[in-house]
């Protein structure tokens, strides 16, 4: 019904003013006051909040809620909260009270709320709510209407321009799209510790979620659009700007002053002053502007806008004739086509529609379906679709099918997906909630309003939990909300090492040293810490206290030189002068200190030096040089120097000084005189060699070099040798036990006990000439070729074999023999039986594992005086199984005389012979010079043949005729080359040899007889 003129101020009071005046509370005690009352409110979500306020003062059956969506209806409710557009026209109350009149000069919504500020009354009450800026047209609209003035309670000012990270806390950031709201909204997260955020788009419940993590101080700032301004009461310090220009839904436009004086007045609530400003990216407003916020003086609305509110629905053209009439009163504006006026055109554009739209119910009906908000906003088409099928269903099944009805809502009933996502469900579900609030619509509305208000509220619920894990902090801004009560922080630290303060975590002790998360930091970050150091001061002191306590086992060193406690880290290795007596420094901080550091550092000094003093114990003694005297003194300095490992060549003329005294002393802190190396064959084990690797790494300041990690694994998989990484220091393969040689590496005691095979070959020479040579032996003796167990020996065989005897110092030499022809007993297809000794018999695949410790044997050494001690084979150095398959190195005798080994599986051919190639190793020619202290170039300097290694390692004493060399052969190679055999001469009947030779045929010639 619309009131004339004259009757429109009767019982109408008009309380106008600023935000912060306290206007909605009046109008809710004037109400209470009533025996009934009605109040229309702008917002959903305002309705709510005063509905709950009104129940808590009258009680929950006298209130109830009505919403476009939401319908709370007692039996016999005395008052009545909604929203404007759902405000029932129809009920009789004592009080009406309709909040934010202004927005009747609104586009969109402005005519609904002109039609209640003209048309509806209460019996002894009006109240019509609002800002200053809609006072001229009140007046002049309603004749007689007495207005009152309300002050607002606190001072507004403005605060200047700052960025969004320096703005104080409780402050709301004001933006004009979803994608501007979520980017700053990340920003605050990332430095501020997290932000709420408020759409126009979220559903009254995530709003209502949302506003509560701002309001109960679980973030200190909110990122909101304009929908802030429209009476949402929030306990707001400071509003920033962050944009000044919004989309209307026609056109992009500079806010109006008195709409940002509306958004700013929401700053400062009751008499706690606000502020407003901008941020950085907004230029300042101007001093006119800002004086105008600040006393609240803006221009008055021009115009209200108006529709029709007296419909004719005796036909659809008799409606649309009166939905287009025009307003006849000075003030007030025909409104733009809004959703319901275009959905009529929409639907009525179908012949179907307007066939069964043809009386006045079914044109009433056909315009309330068009009254279904677009909350979707997907385009006017699909909307219009939407309302023709529900009218299709409404007009020929006499309410809407609940199948198709339950079909629409399973495409909303999911909860997965993101924040946009969400959001269109929750507007996809809020139309089909408005539907089932209409209780003609359904058979059975209650149960479909239970259903659809189900799926919206886990909707939102999800859309909630989607916002605060993308924009809250949960650590952050619990942390905050305790802060601000001054209450004291709980800190506790886990088995695990997390910190927790409150139940959040902070960080974590690793150690005796506390690493904070990397998004701990925030203003209060010093506080919280501050909170955890009591419960570190507390772990630490303990932990120091089992540390000092604990067990060698507890320990272990780690290859990046960290000294690990139960797996933490707690001290570092540190090289000083001494590479055996390394520093351990504490990783600790400020929370470790006093006694307790102390305390900590002797045991961790304590454990490297045992660890040290365990696994190199007879380099410790060495050092020691307990019962060493004179030269061998020397030499144990050496060898602690090179870590166990003294090449032979480096010392050889003090080794060579050695008499047997001092030998036998080096010998006892388990030295070895070896061939090619003096080393300590119990070093060469896995866990000394790995210690060596690092106390030498650390002394060079190469703890990350290449191989550090790899190596001592090798030795100790008892690989005997290895190809030679170029990328690996040669130094490293030395201090892990290895001799590079040629393009492998290989171990120093397996380099021995190679010479310990070698050394019986050389040296062998006929006595007999019945007597076959031994294998690897030449009938001249001198030399030798290679055989199998040499090869097994090493794991390597061909080139790679040939280059470690070069680079042992010696050479080869080709030689064809003949040999009988070896066929197989069998008849099956011929095959080669041996090997020329050209390409000696791989047997890379018989690695010998044996430790260096277990290498038996007596020590190719030479006395001081330059004699050599006598040298039994290896234990190591044993003969190859017979099955083995050997290459035939020997001359042709040697052949003949090994036929009958193999006389079970081939059989000589008669009178068949073949001409073979082999290799023949000799001690070769090197021109490098011994490094020996001392060195002079006396004769032997410049002999022929003098090699790099010292001769103990092929000849016993010297060359093949058994005399001492008086040259000053290297550690290193091969001895000197024999000189050819003499002739034959004859034998000086007068000579004691031939005196023995007599002696001897005659003690033949009695055997015989």
């Amino acid at each position: 019904m619309q009131l004339p003129p004259a009757a429109r101020s009767r019982t109408v009071t008009a309380v106008l003013g600023p935000t912060n005046t306290g206007k909605t509370h009046l109008a809710i005690e004037r109400m209470l006051a009533q025996k009934s009352g009605l109040i229309g409110l702008p917002l959903r979500l305002l309705a709510r909040e005063v509905y709950a306020k009104v129940v808590d003062r009258a009680g929950v059956d006298a209130v109830a809620l009505i919403t476009g969506e939401e319908k709370v209806i007692p039996k016999a409710p005395r008052y009545w909260v909604s929203t404007v557009e759902a405000m029932p026209l129809d009920l009789q109350t004592g009080f009406v009270a309709i909040d934010e009149v202004q927005l009747a000069g609104n586009l969109d919504r402005g005519h609904v709320f002109t039609d209640r500020v003209l048309n509806l009354r209460g019996q002894s009450e009006t109240l019509l709510l609002g800002s200053m800026t809609v006072r001229p047209l009140l007046e002049k609209l309603i004749p007689g209407l007495n207005v009152v003035t309300r002050p607002r309670m606190s001072v507004l000012t403005y605060a200047g321009s700052k960025k969004v990270s320096r703005l104080p806390a409780r402050s709301a950031i004001v933006a004009f799209s979803s994608d501007e709201v979520y980017g700053i909204a990340e920003l605050i997260r990332r430095q501020r510790g997290g932000a709420a955020v408020v759409l126009g788009s979220l559903s009254p419940r995530t709003r209502n979620a949302q506003v509560e993590l701002f309001q109960n101080g679980d973030v200190d700032h909110l990122v909101a659009t304009d929908a802030i301004g429209m009476g949402l009461n929030l306990d707001v310090d400071h509003i920033a700007f962050a944009g000044t220009r919004k989309y209307d839904g026609y056109q992009y436009r500079q806010l109006t002053p008195a709409e940002m004086g509306q958004i700013a007045g929401r700053a400062g609530r009751h008499t706690r002053d606000g502020t407003f400003g901008v941020t950085g990216r907004v230029d300042p407003p101007d001093d006119e502007l800002v004086e105008r916020i600040e006393s609240h003086q803006f221009n008055g609305l021009k115009v209200l806008q108006w529709r029709n509110s007296a419909l004719d629905f005796s036909s659809i053209s008799a409606l649309k004739r009166t939905l287009d009439s025009a307003p006849r009163e000075d003030g007030l504006a025909r409104a733009p086509i809004s959703d319901d006026v275009s959905a009529l055109e929409h639907l009525t554009r179908q012949a179907d529609i307007v066939d069964m739209a043809r009386g006045r119910r079914e044109v009433e009906l056909l315009w309330d379906v068009c009254q279904v908000p677009d909350y979707r906003k997907i385009a006017p088409a699909n909307h219009g679709d939407l309302l023709c099928s529900i009218f299709s269903h409404l007009i020929q099944d006499g309410n809407i099918d609940e199948d198709w009805f339950t079909r629409q809502l399973a495409f909303a009933d999911r909860v997965d997906g993101d924040i946009d996502t969400l959001a269109n469900r929750i507007a996809h579900v809020r139309t089909w909630t408005f539907v089932a609030n209409r209780q003609d619509w359904l058979a059975d509305p209650d149960h479909w309003q239970g259903v659809t208000r189900g799926i919206e509220d886990r909707l939102s619920d999800a859309l909630h939990d989607r916002l605060t894990q993308r924009f809250v902090d949960r650590r952050t801004s619990v942390l905050m909300r305790r802060l601000r009560e001054n209450a004291m922080l709980e800190a506790e630290i886990t088995s695990s090492g997390d910190v927790l303060v409150e139940g959040q975590h902070i960080g974590n002790l690793l150690g005796f040293r506390f690493a904070p998360d990397a998004g701990a930091d925030g203003p209060d970050a010093k506080t919280v810490r501050a909170a955890a150091q009591i419960a570190l001061a507390t772990e630490i002191e303990s932990r120091a206290d089992k540390l000092s306590r604990s067990e060698n086992p507890d320990f272990i060193l780690t290859a990046d030189g960290s000294i690990r406690w139960r797996g933490e880290a707690v001290a570092k290795l540190v090289a000083s002068d001494d590479v055996l007596a390394p520093s351990a420094l504490l990783l600790a901080d400020e929370n470790l200190s006093g006694p307790a550091r102390e305390k900590v550092q002797e045991r961790i000094d304590l454990w490297v030096k045992a660890q040290i003093e365990l696994l190199l114990k007879p380099l410790v003694d060495l050092k020691a040089g307990e019962g060493l005297d004179g030269l061998a003194r020397g030499v144990a300095f050496q060898i602690v120097e090179g870590l166990g490992i003294l090449e032979r060549q480096d010392a050889a003329e003090d080794i060579r000084q050695l008499d047997q005294d001092m030998r036998a002393s080096l010998r006892k802190y388990g030295v070895r005189f070896g061939a090619y190396t003096i080393f300590v064959p119990s070093l060469l084990k896995p866990a000394p060699s790995q210690l060596l690797a690092q106390l030498w790494a650390l002394k060079n300041d190469s703890l990350d070099m290449n191989g550090l990690a790899e190596l001592p694994q090798l030795s100790a998989s008892g690989r005997t040798s290895i190809p030679v990484d170029t990328s690996i220091s040669p130094a490293l393969y030395k201090v892990v036990g290895f001799r590079v040689c040629g393009g492998r590496a290989v171990r120093v005691d397996i380099l021995e006990r190679l010479a310990d095979l070698i050394r019986p070959l050389i040296s062998w020479k006929p006595l007999d000439k019945e007597v076959a040579p031994p294998e690897g032996a030449i009938e001249q003796g001198g030399g030798f070729t290679v055989t199998v167990a040499m090869t097994s020996l090493l794991g390597c065989a061909g080139e790679d074999f040939a280059e470690v005897l070069t680079s042992l110092g010696y050479r080869f030499e080709t030689k064809e023999v003949q040999r009988p022809v070896v066929k197989k007993a069998s008849d099956s297809a011929e095959a080669p039986a041996t090997e020329s000794a050209a390409a000696p018999a791989d047997a890379s695949g018989e690695k010998t594992d044996a430790p260096a410790e277990q290498v038996a044997g007596s020590e190719p050494e030479a006395n001081a005086d330059g004699s050599a001690d006598d040298v039994a084979p290896s234990e190591a150095a044993e003969d190859p199984a017979p099955e083995a398959s050997v290459a035939a190195d020997n001359e042709a005798p040697a052949a003949e005389g090994g036929a009958s080994e193999t006389e079970s599986a081939a059989e000589l051919a008669e009178g068949e012979m073949e001409t073979v190639e082999i290799q023949i190793w000799r001690p070769g020619r090197s021109d490098r010079r011994p490094r020996n202290r001392g060195q002079d170039n006396r004769r032997g300097d410049n002999r022929k043949g003098a090699g790099r290694g010292d001769k103990r390692a092929h000849g016993g004493k010297g060359g093949p005729g058994g005399k001492p060399h008086k040259g000053k052969g290297g550690a290193g190679g091969g001895p000197r080359r024999d000189k050819a055999p003499a002739k034959d001469k004859p034998i000086d009947p007068d000579s004691p040899f031939a005196a023995l030779m007599a002696l001897k045929e005659n003690m033949n010639s009695k055997d015989k007889s």
